[in-house]
Protein backbone atom coordinates (compact mmCIF):
# COMPACT_ATOMS: atom_id res chain seq x y z
CA UNK A 1 0.00 0.00 0.00
CA UNK A 2 1.20 3.26 -0.67
CA UNK A 3 1.79 6.40 1.49
CA UNK A 4 -0.54 8.42 0.43
CA UNK A 5 -3.61 5.83 0.35
CA UNK A 6 -2.34 4.39 4.17
CA UNK A 7 -2.33 8.29 5.23
CA UNK A 8 -6.04 9.01 3.27
CA UNK A 9 -7.38 5.66 5.19
CA UNK A 10 -5.47 6.75 8.37
CA UNK A 11 -7.19 10.44 8.19
CA UNK A 12 -10.44 8.96 8.00
CA UNK A 13 -10.54 6.64 10.66
CA UNK A 14 -8.98 9.73 13.05
CA UNK A 15 -12.54 10.76 13.09
CA UNK A 16 -14.27 9.77 16.53
CA UNK A 17 -17.77 9.14 14.45
CA UNK A 18 -15.99 7.45 11.49
CA UNK A 19 -13.92 4.96 13.51
CA UNK A 20 -17.09 4.15 15.69
CA UNK A 21 -18.62 3.56 12.70
CA UNK A 22 -15.83 1.31 10.92
CA UNK A 23 -15.40 -0.65 14.10
CA UNK A 24 -19.18 -1.69 13.95
CA UNK A 25 -18.79 -2.92 10.59
CA UNK A 26 -15.99 -4.74 11.38
CA UNK A 27 -17.72 -6.24 14.15
CA UNK A 28 -20.09 -7.62 11.39
CA UNK A 29 -17.87 -9.47 9.27
CA UNK A 30 -18.10 -10.45 5.71
CA UNK A 31 -21.80 -9.90 5.45
CA UNK A 32 -22.41 -6.55 6.38
CA UNK A 33 -25.06 -4.55 8.59
CA UNK A 34 -28.06 -2.35 7.05
CA UNK A 35 -27.36 1.19 7.26
CA UNK A 36 -30.31 1.64 8.82
CA UNK A 37 -29.13 -0.74 11.66
CA UNK A 38 -25.62 0.99 12.04
CA UNK A 39 -27.70 4.51 12.36
CA UNK A 40 -30.28 2.88 15.09
CA UNK A 41 -26.87 0.94 17.21
CA UNK A 42 -24.84 4.20 16.73
CA UNK A 43 -27.55 6.97 17.06
CA UNK A 44 -26.21 8.80 14.04
CA UNK A 45 -28.39 10.90 12.19
CA UNK A 46 -29.25 9.53 8.52
CA UNK A 47 -27.07 12.69 7.00
CA UNK A 48 -24.53 12.77 8.70
CA UNK A 49 -24.14 8.94 8.39
CA UNK A 50 -24.11 9.33 4.74
CA UNK A 51 -21.84 11.74 4.90
CA UNK A 52 -19.39 9.67 7.12
CA UNK A 53 -20.13 6.43 4.91
CA UNK A 54 -19.10 8.59 1.80
CA UNK A 55 -15.84 9.29 3.27
CA UNK A 56 -14.61 5.68 4.35
CA UNK A 57 -16.07 4.32 1.12
CA UNK A 58 -13.74 6.87 -0.90
CA UNK A 59 -11.29 5.43 1.28
CA UNK A 60 -11.43 2.05 0.33
CA UNK A 61 -12.36 0.95 3.79
CA UNK A 62 -15.60 -0.19 3.08
CA UNK A 63 -17.88 -0.93 0.54
CA UNK A 64 -21.98 -0.51 -0.15
CA UNK A 65 -24.26 -2.99 -1.87
CA UNK A 66 -27.83 -3.13 -2.06
CA UNK A 67 -30.51 -5.83 -1.75
CA UNK A 68 -34.06 -4.30 -2.76
CA UNK A 69 -34.34 -1.37 -0.58
CA UNK A 70 -31.71 -1.75 1.53
CA UNK A 71 -28.08 -0.81 1.72
CA UNK A 72 -25.71 -2.78 3.47
CA UNK A 73 -22.04 -1.58 4.27
CA UNK A 74 -18.91 -4.14 4.48
CA UNK A 75 -16.04 -3.64 5.81
CA UNK A 76 -12.73 -4.02 3.65
CA UNK A 77 -10.55 -6.39 5.19
CA UNK A 78 -7.60 -6.34 2.70
CA UNK A 79 -7.63 -2.88 2.79
CA UNK A 80 -7.81 -2.43 6.48
CA UNK A 81 -4.64 -5.30 6.83
CA UNK A 82 -2.81 -3.46 3.87
CA UNK A 83 -2.75 -0.20 6.52
CA UNK A 84 -1.77 -2.74 9.69
CA UNK A 85 0.92 -4.32 7.44
CA UNK A 86 2.29 -0.47 5.80
CA UNK A 87 2.27 0.44 9.76
CA UNK A 88 4.37 -2.89 10.75
CA UNK A 89 6.65 -3.43 7.57
CA UNK A 90 9.44 -1.44 9.25
CA UNK A 91 9.16 -2.21 12.51
CA UNK A 92 12.37 -2.12 14.38
CA UNK A 93 14.35 -2.42 11.25
CA UNK A 94 16.49 -0.11 13.03
CA UNK A 95 17.65 -2.76 16.09
CA UNK A 96 18.73 -6.42 16.57
CA UNK A 97 17.39 -9.04 14.50
CA UNK A 98 16.14 -10.25 17.99
CA UNK A 99 13.36 -7.45 18.46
Amino acid sequence: MELEATAKALKELGHPTRLAIFKRLVKSGFQGIAVGEVQQQLGIPGSTLSHHLSSLTSAGLITQRREGRTLYCVAQFEQLNEVIEFLQSECCLDESPNC
